[in-house]
């Protein structure tokens, strides 16, 4: 299959390409414009490369007349009200977009609605993120696409038809900047509906730039997905988990952040190249010293005729490979050779 790749500003995410990280702020400022100032230097210090924001307003996001919300605490929630009460002051856009850029970290966000949208494309937004819950909504796909720039798309509750659809509007809308996220919808998520495979499966079904979107507690699925191929990390992300708030309590805080940065690239270098060609230069000391070759097990004079019973097999490996002492056997001693000593070509 074809390297694939897309490009976030002057930032290359995809194959052979390092994983784009991004902490998803989404509503975890509460209100408060310097925390959210806060959250961009938290995210900057941890090496995440890009910070998310999440931009709607109730009234265009849920009716009055939603049924409430069954939360992971038991309680049901009014959704419109809950919404409502995490909008953000959309003012704050401009300013946080060139602070996180003084801060060498991309801002986007994922936009609800068309004012939203032509916001983040005043001041150049460098991607666009569609929500597992707004896959269905092919104008808002299209209105997105149009800008031409990355869209991330989430595909939490998705089936193929709904991905289908959605990347089809991209690609109609001249739009082939695409990334699609693996995702589960429950907050927390439990592990066992991850379903990581999905990652490779999405990306040999719409060839196109893979990520995982995670809501599980900890890293480790994360981490996992990367060897799995995860092109892209987004991870929910907040000061500290017990604020109030409907994600903060599935978010992960700064210093774990930072671990699960430094873990994703540890293991994009332990995956190496793919390539079994013997000792790397690291390895050749103990290549040498430490694998095995043949060995007189007595002493051999010169002149005689090498028997199975003269010769063993033993470390360092500066004699001959064990594998050829068949070879050895029935050839005659060019020199003395010390018992204990190992055999090379030059003694026989």
């Amino acid at each position: 299959m074809n390297n694939l790749e897309v490009k976030i500003k002057n930032q290359k995410v995809g194959d052979n390409h390092p994983c784009y990280i991004i902490a998803e702020i989404g509503s975890n400022h509460n209100n408060s414009y310097d925390t959210a100032l806060e959250l961009v230097d938290a995210a900057s210090d941890s090496g995440a490369d890009a910070v998310k924001l999440q931009t709607f307003l109730a009234s265009q996001h849920y009716s009055k007349y939603s049924p409430k919300i069954l939360q992971s605490d038991g309680d049901y929630i009014d959704p419109y009200l809950l919404v409502e009460s995490l909008e953000m002051d959309r003012e704050w856009i401009s300013s946080l977009t060139k602070y996180a850029s003084s801060k060498s970290i991309h801002l986007f966000s994922s936009p609800c609605d068309l004012d939203a949208i032509s916001l983040f494309s005043s001041v150049n937004s460098p991607a666009y993120k569609v929500a597992s819950f707004d896959i269905t909504d092919l104008k808002l796909i299209e209105d997105i696409a149009k800008e031409k720039k990355p869209i991330i798309l989430s595909t939490g509750l998705a089936n193929y038809a709904d991905i289908q659809r959605a990347v089809n509007m991209c690609k109609n809308s001249n739009n082939d900047k695409i990334i699609l996220m693996q995702c589960t919808s429950v907050y927390p998520a439990p592990v066992s509906l991850s379903n990581l495979n999905t990652i490779r499966t999405i990306r040999q079904a719409f060839n196109v730039v893979t990520g995982y979107s995670d809501h599980t507690l900890g890293d480790h699925i994360c981490i996992a997905a990367v060897a799995l191929g995860a092109s892209v990390i987004e991870k929910h992300f907040t000061l500290d988990a017990k604020l109030a708030g409907p994600d903060h309590h599935f978010a992960i805080e700064p210093n774990g952040l930072r671990a699960m940065v430094d873990k994703i690239h540890d293991i994009e270098v332990a995956l190496g190249d793919g390539v079994k060609d013997g000792p790397r230069a690291e390895e050749v000391e103990l290549y040498e010293k430490a694998r095995r070759s043949i060995h007189a097990a007595i002493k051999i004079k010169k002149g005689e005729v090498i028997i199975d019973s003269m010769l063993c097999v033993k470390r360092p490996s500066y004699g001959i490979d064990p594998y050829l002492i068949q070879k050895i056997i029935g050839r005659k001693a060019k020199r003395d050779i010390d018992a204990d000593k190992w055999i090379t070509w030059e003694d026989i």
